[in-house]
Order: C-alpha cells, then sequence, then structure tokens
C-alpha cells in the first residue's frame, strides 16, 4: 500500500516598499483578496505564509476585509506565518546587526497581531549563504525552505528531496527544507487533477513530503492566472481535491519539522534558484550557458547536468551593475553610522533602504524601474538628512572597493558625489529637502534578452502548455520591431560632467546612439583626486588619439557653495587640430513631461546655439537646475530610453535626459562655471 504524502504549502506575498498604490490594489483585488476568500471557505486546508512587514501594513491599513480573513485564518489554526527581514531584504547582503533587527521586527509584528512566534524563515529570493545560520537562530529560527535546485548544486538528487535537512555553521543548526521545482512548475499552471499526480509522486517512502512555496502572485497577478485561477477555479477545484483525497495531508511546515526525523545533514553552496544565477550573469555569458545547455540537451540537463551547470551567484548583481553597486555601498555606510546616531527614524529608513527589489534585474524589472531607485534613494537621503542635519563638510571614501576615492561635498541643500574612478564625474545628486536623486540614472547595457528582439525568429522554440498555461519564464511575448531602435549600448558610464573630445560631425544621432567619434582617454578612465574642505580637484594626464596619441592633460575642480559647487575644466593638448569638447550630464526627473529646458517643453527641437546657461525645471519637485559655462555653447539633448524584460513582456523605459554641451577649441580650453539649485 502506498504511503501517505504530507503536503507542505505556502505562499510568499511582497511588494516593494512604497510601491504604487495603484499596484497594491490591483495585487489585492486580483490576488491576495480572491486567493483569501477561497481559502476562508476551507478552514481545515493548513499551509503556510510569509508576508513582508511593509505590505501586511498596507493589507491593515487599506483592505481590513482582506486583514481580518488573515488574522482569522491564523486563530483557526490554518495558517502558520514565516519571518523574514521586515522590509524584504536579501540577508546575506546587510550587517549581521541589521540582519537581527529586521527579523525580529517581523517576529515582533507576527506576535503582535496573530499570536504567533514564527519558527520558519522565508528566504527573499531564496538566496542562500551559511553564514546566516547563526543570525537566524538568535530570532528563534529552527528551519528554513530554499529550492531543491540548492540541494542539487551541492550533489543530491531530486529523488531525495521529500523531507527536510540538517546543516550548520560552527556547530549552529538550522532545519532546509528544499522546494520542489516540479511543483512550483505545476502549482498553479497545470490543471488541479495534474496537480495533484505530481503532488503524489512524492509518497516515495514513509513520511515524504511534497514541499512548494512560492510566491502569492502566481494566483492571480502573473500573465493569464486570474482568469485560470479563479474565473475558471483552478484554486477551488485544487483545494477540494487536496481534501478530499485520502492520500494527502497538508501540515505545517513546524508540525513536520517537530513530528519527522532529518533525511540527513546538507552543506549547501551560495546559491539562489537557477534562473536567478542566470541572469546575475553578464549577457554574454548568459548566452554562453544557454549554449551549453542546449549542447547537453534540455532532459540530460535536468537529469544530470543540474549538479554542475550552474550561473552566478546574487551579488554578482553588484558586479553587473554599477548602479546597485553603488546603492548597495552607500547602503553599508550608513549602516556603519546606525549606532553611533542611535535614531529610531534612521533606523526605520535604513531598513527601508534595504528593501532587495531596486538592487538585481531578471524577468521582472527591478533595478530597471526608476521608480523603485527614487524609492530607495529617498530612504538614503533622509537617512544622510539625520546623519548630518546643518552641517556642510567635504567627505571621502572608497566604500564601493573599486580603489578609487569618492568625494562628497554635504550642502545646506544638497548633497554631491564625485567618483575618481570614472572621469571625476558627478555621480550622485541628492536634492535634501525632496529626498531625491537627480543622478539616479541608468547606463544601457547589454542585456541577454536583447537577443530575442533582434532576432527575425526565435532560436529556440518555445513550448505552449498543452493542459494549463504558461509560467512567465516560458512565456511567448510579441516582438515589435521598434523596440529594436531602443537597444543602443553605452561605453561609458552615464553620469554628470562626462569629457569628450570629439569633432565636427557629432550631431543628436551619432550622441544617441552613443557612435560619435571620441578621441580622448577621459570619458571612463579613472583621474587622480585630491581634496579638502574647500572642495576637490580630479587629474588626468592621458592623451588624444588621432590615430597616434597625443598629449593631453584634463584638470577638474569642484567648490561647493550655499546654493550648489563651482567648478573650473582645464584641458591642454599638444594636437594641433580643432575639436569639440563636449561636457555631458545626464539627469533623472520622475516626471519627464513636466520638465522645461531653458523655457521649452521637451518636445519638438532639442538643441540650443551659443548659450551659456542650461536652465532645468523640474515642475513636480518646484527646483530649478541651471549650469552656467564662462563660454557659449551648443547643447543637444534626449530622452535616454531603456529596453527592459518584464512579466508582461518588454518595457520601454525613459531613464534619464541626456545632455551635450559643445565647444569648439584648440590646443587649450579653460571652462570656468557653475552648478546651482533653486525653488522655482
Amino acid at each position: 500500500m502506498s504511503e501517505k504524502t504530507t503536503l507542505l504549502f505556502g505562499i510568499h506575498m511582497h511588494q516593494p516598499v512604497d510601491n504604487f498604490q495603484w499596484v497594491i490594489e490591483h495585487a489585492v483585488n486580483v490576488c491576495y483578496a480572491p486567493f483569501f476568500d477561497v481559502v476562508s471557505q476551507y478552514p481545515t486546508f493548513k499551509f503556510s505564509v510569509h508576508c513582508s512587514g511593509w505590505l501586511m501594513e498596507q493589507i491593515e491599513e487599506s483592505y481590513p476585509k482582506l486583514y481580518n480573513q488573515i488574522v482569522a485564518l491564523a486563530k483557526n489554526g490554518s495558517i502558520e506565518f514565516f519571518s523574514a527581514g521586515y522590509y524584504e531584504p536579501i540577508l546575506s547582503v546587510i550587517p549581521s546587526s541589521d540582519r537581527i533587527g529586521q527579523i525580529q521586527m517581523l517576529n515582533d509584528s507576527i506576535a503582535s497581531s496573530f499570536k504567533q512566534t514564527p519558527k520558519g524563515l522565508w528566504l527573499t529570493e531564496r538566496v542562500w549563504e551559511s553564514s546566516l545560520i547563526s543570525d537566524v537562530n538568535q530570532c528563534g529560527i529552527k528551519y528554513t525552505v530554499m529550492d531543491d535546485y540548492h540541494f542539487q548544486c551541492a550533489g543530491f538528487d531530486e529523488d531525495v528531496l521529500d523531507g527536510y535537512y540538517m546543516s550548520e555553521e560552527g556547530g549552529e543548526k538550522l532545519g532546509l527544507f528544499p522546494i520542489s521545482k516540479k511543483l512550483r512548475y505545476a502549482i498553479p499552471f497545470l490543471s488541479a487533477e495534474q496537480a495533484i499526480k505530481t503532488i503524489k509522486t512524492f509518497n516515495r517512502k514513509k513520511n515524504s513530503a511534497a514541499i512548494i512555496f512560492d510566491d502569492a502572485e502566481k494566483f492571480g497577478m502573473w500573465p493569464g492566472t486570474y482568469e485560470w485561477v479563479y474565473k475558471k477555479g483552478w484554486l477551488v477545484k485544487f483545494i477540494q481535491a487536496v481534501l478530499a483525497d485520502e492520500m494527502i495531508e497538508t501540515m505545517h511546515y513546524g508540525e513536520y519539522f517537530d513530528q519527522q526525523c532529518t533525511r540527513g545533514i546538507a552543506y549547501l553552496p551560495n546559491v539562489s534558484y537557477y534562473e536567478m544565477g542566470e541572469w546575475s550573469l553578464r549577457a554574454d555569458d548568459a548566452h554562453k550557458l544557454e549554449a551549453f545547455k542546449q549542447e547537453m540537451g534540455v532532459k540530460r540537463y535536468e537529469e544530470e547536468g543540474v549538479k554542475f551547470l550552474k550561473g552566478g551567484i546574487w551579488k554578482n548583481f553588484f558586479v553587473k551593475y554599477e548602479e546597485s553597486n553603488r546603492i548597495h555601498k552607500r547602503m553599508l555606510e550608513l549602516s556603519g553610522a546606525r549606532v553611533a546616531l542611535n535614531n529610531p527614524d534612521f533606523e526605520s529608513a535604513l531598513y527601508k533602504l534595504q528593501m532587495n527589489d531596486p538592487l538585481w534585474h531578471g524577468v521582472f524589472g527591478g533595478l530597471y524601474l526608476p521608480n523603485l531607485r527614487d524609492n530607495v534613494y529617498y530612504y538614503l537621503i533622509k537617512c544622510e538628512n539625520l546623519r548630518y542635519d546643518k552641517k556642510m563638510v567635504v567627505v571621502a571614501d572608497q566604500n564601493e572597493l573599486d580603489g578609487h576615492t569618492k568625494v562628497k561635498f554635504v550642502t545646506a541643500n544638497c548633497i554631491f558625489r564625485f567618483d575618481a574612478a570614472h572621469g571625476g564625474q558627478l555621480v550622485e545628486f541628492d536634492i535634501r529637502d525632496k529626498c531625491f536623486n537627480w543622478q539616479n540614472t541608468l547606463t544601457r547595457r547589454k542585456e541577454v534578452y536583447h537577443q530575442r528582439v533582434l532576432e527575425e525568429q526565435p532560436s529556440v522554440d518555445i513550448p505552449v502548455a498543452e493542459e494549463g498555461i504558461d509560467t512567465i519564464h516560458h512565456a511567448a511575448f510579441k516582438i515589435d520591431k521598434l523596440l529594436r531602435d531602443v537597444i543602443i549600448y553605452d561605453w561609458y558610464f552615464k553620469n554628470s560632467f562626462i569629457d569628450h573630445i570629439s569633432d565636427n560631425d557629432f550631431c543628436y544621432d551619432n550622441f544617441r546612439h552613443c557612435n560619435f567619434h571620441e578621441y580622448g582617454d577621459f570619458a571612463n578612465q579613472p583621474f587622480n583626486v585630491t581634496y579638502d574642505q574647500k572642495g576637490a580637484t580630479f587629474v588626468r594626464e592621458g592623451g588624444l588619439y588621432i590615430p597616434q596619441k597625443e598629449y593631453a592633460r584634463l584638470e577638474k575642480s569642484f567648490y561647493p557653495t550655499s546654493s550648489g559647487f563651482n567648478f573650473e575644466i582645464a584641458f591642454t593638448t599638444q594636437a594641433e587640430e580643432y575639436f569639440n569638447y563636449i561636457l555631458e550630464h545626464n539627469f533623472h526627473f520622475a516626471n519627464y513631461e513636466n520638465i522645461t529646458i531653458n523655457n521649452r517643453k521637451i518636445q519638438g527641437d532639442r538643441r540650443f546655439h551659443q548659450t551659456k546657461i542650461l536652465e532645468i525645471i523640474d515642475g513636480d519637485l518646484n527646483k530649478k537646475i541651471i549650469i552656467t559655462l564662462g563660454h557659449p555653447c551648443d547643447i543637444t539633448y534626449f530622452p535616454l530610453e531603456t529596453l527592459s524584460q518584464s512579466e508582461q513582456g518588454f518595457d520601454v523605459t525613459v531613464q534619464s535626459l541626456s545632455f551635450a554641451m559643445a565647444i569648439r577649441f584648440s590646443k587649450q580650453l579653460v571652462i570656468k562655471g557653475s552648478l546651482e539649485v533653486y525653488d522655482v
């Protein structure tokens, strides 16, 4: 006689901190509310829930019916709550003290609202490092969940992953539950009947568990799932079938952990789910990984190759994206100031800054969504305001671990950061009273999914679901040929105060496509820096290549003022030719429809001839940025667009406005100017 299968069923609910209200409302209407409407009808169906702290705050405040349903299910014993970091950080990339603080914060919230003491931990994005064990133990955590892929990477076969394993770090212990990929791809995408059959494949031995803990958003928010899960009744059919089947028993993870013996011991590598490892690779490496999989064959890969053929680790996103690394290292800098400040408002802002969503990108927008980056910078600047108050200082650091100095000007109204690693450029431009970073730009770079847009026909046939619906990992999206014009790659980072030496062919078109003739080596190379409380000077002894190298020197000095900073740029070369010196700026705005440039809205002609002033009015913030040069210049600008992948297909986003201020010169050029910020 076959053994009964224990179903350990869990859902993870999360929305980024300060996400658009309409997104929260949509999530509630098509996912969270209908899900709990259904499960409330079946109180004997036991399941586990993790909900990030900020999202539960929104539910409690704005959706009382849903919140009360969750409270009632918890009181009834239907729900087991899992903890995590309150604001959903990747635990392995925040300091130990912050991990403990965030987990304990969610523990306390669950205890207060739902009268439970969590013993289980949801690993954000299933990012595992064994160094977490000590910290989660301090928070009373006994077990966590992660993909079966994590175990396979350590050499485990799929057929033994039907219970929990024990691991340790320095003698401190933690239970590890492997989430089944087979179930993740079956629930809710296959028919209810097929999902039940998949669950019952886990009746291999006594006390086998079918383990599933996955995004709640799959039950209504993912494309096609609302119609499938609710209108066509998948969830009702599934729960009824589970409860009616005598060979399936629903149980909480904690019950199973207390009642059943471990399957053994496991030591797992630093890893997340397979797709995350693929996304964290640079585009060319991701293409190679896919080629190796195709060469091996999908069947052979899933049976054997999964143990050996892997992508990158989550922290690769800090290597892949300069913008992600900068946010992360600024967070670490601020975390280091937390204890000395001993300010609850600072701690709250720091914890919100630690949310994971803007730090990475895959099939979800993440880093490519400007509003998510705006949200983390809001809390970063809030921390800085509490840290410095009304002080005006010049400080330097090498926190970004690239071996080069960053210099920060803290003024009464703004915070500016300049980077010696990349041309002495402006890499942060914070307006303090609005907590907004105008330098929150994103460089256009190659992504693996661009190949799908560039190909006339897909190189790999995407299988169509025969019984059920497709997951977003397998969904086929229509390709608009107009998307191809957006795929442009920058060979330097899109900061501000970037120095180019070009010729008379420089124009709007080659500026936008980043294929103008560059003679200098100043736009993406390191500078030497000296600084004191009066300002900072960046110098590079470089060259012009025309085609042989001619000596050139560029010196840039910045001096903070009450309204911004003054600057002086001195360029000299031994080359005899006439050149165009181009000073490039890239500024990010929350609403591009409300921007005025030199008294014009951003439409029509995007050029200004022989002017000494670039004036930008941000109508949303009611602020004015004025850049003044001592020389007349020609100004060209364009809206900088990026193409990213999302669960809905492909998104084109205006990330910033790119400005080029061009001056004709020969042999030497000295520019004195200022950048100032005023209220409108």
